[in-house]
């Protein structure tokens, strides 16, 4: 029972990650037709900000450790996902557009940003690929599961974009919600919302996967900024700053692995 009770929320969980990026597409893309006209903007705000707070509090490594307890590793990266998509969900089905126009682009300059904004979807899922796409989305623990093998150790190796900078994730995304040729009122609300949260969540990573890989990490920082063209500040190249294991509280190596997957 337990074992067909998992098998069908790795599945659901895999179903609705489709959906939700189909969705996210279209929504981010501006052709979200069944969302209302006129709405209110504060509306919009806080549906930007819901889904910045379970995102944010699944990501802290003692939300895991606590939720850990009560459910298989190998199911974290699934609930992590189904949380997320069913946040996003929320915000499509209550999204709501203001006629303000902020900026609208056309001819030439449309098909310029349009570009963009496409192959923002393109970097943004070379960059997951780098990091290990089956991991974000809980497939790759789960499917360990499914076939009764042991956890895959996740390594931290810089590769392809991480080798110049430390967030291509998230400077994708980014891309995702500033190259729209036509900015509303509502959408200027949701880019800058989700903008600063990308830029603090940049920070936060870089202090979870200090936490979880120690002077290791902290080696890669000092050589790879987070963002081009970032020369001071945390996201910049930081100076290397020896601490020991216990300073950092790191924890042990096989506990590492198991609850740094979703943190990498």
């Amino acid at each position: 029972m337990r074992r067909a009770v998992g098998i069908t929320f790795g599945v659901g969980n895999h179903i609705l990650f489709a959906i939700t990026v189909w969705r996210l597409f279209w929504f981010l893309k501006g052709s979200e037709s069944s969302a209302p006209f006129g709405g209110s903007l504060l509306l919009d705000l806080l549906l930007a900000v819901f889904f910045v707070v379970p995102h944010s509090v699944m990501l802290l490594p003692v939300v895991r450790q606590r939720l850990t307890q009560l459910l298989p590793d190998a199911f974290y990266g699934s609930l992590f996902c189904v949380v997320t998509c069913a946040s996003l969900l929320v915000v499509f089905g209550n999204w709501q557009i203001s006629p303000t126009v902020v900026w609208q682009f056309t001819g030439p300059s449309r098909a310029i940003v349009q570009g963009a904004f496409y192959g923002s979807w393109i970097a943004l899922f070379y960059s997951l690929n780098l990091t290990g796409l089956g991991y974000q989305t809980g497939w790759t623990p789960w499917w360990s599961w499914v076939r009764g093998k042991s956890l895959p150790m996740r390594s931290f190796e810089p590769r392809g974009a991480y080798l110049c900078l430390r967030h291509p994730v998230y400077l994708s995304f980014l891309g995702l919600i500033w190259f729209v040729p036509l900015m509303t009122a509502d959408r200027a609300v949701l880019t800058a919302t989700w903008s600063v949260y990308i830029f603090c969540g940049s920070w936060l990573k870089d202090q979870r996967l200090t936490h979880y890989l120690g002077n290791r990490y902290l080696r890669y920082q000092a050589k790879v900024p987070g963002y081009p063209g970032i020369f001071f500040g945390p996201l910049a190249r930081v100076p290397m700053t020896y601490r020991s294991r216990e300073t950092l509280q790191i924890p042990s190596q096989g506990k590492h692995q198991s609850a740094g997957r979703k943190a990498a």
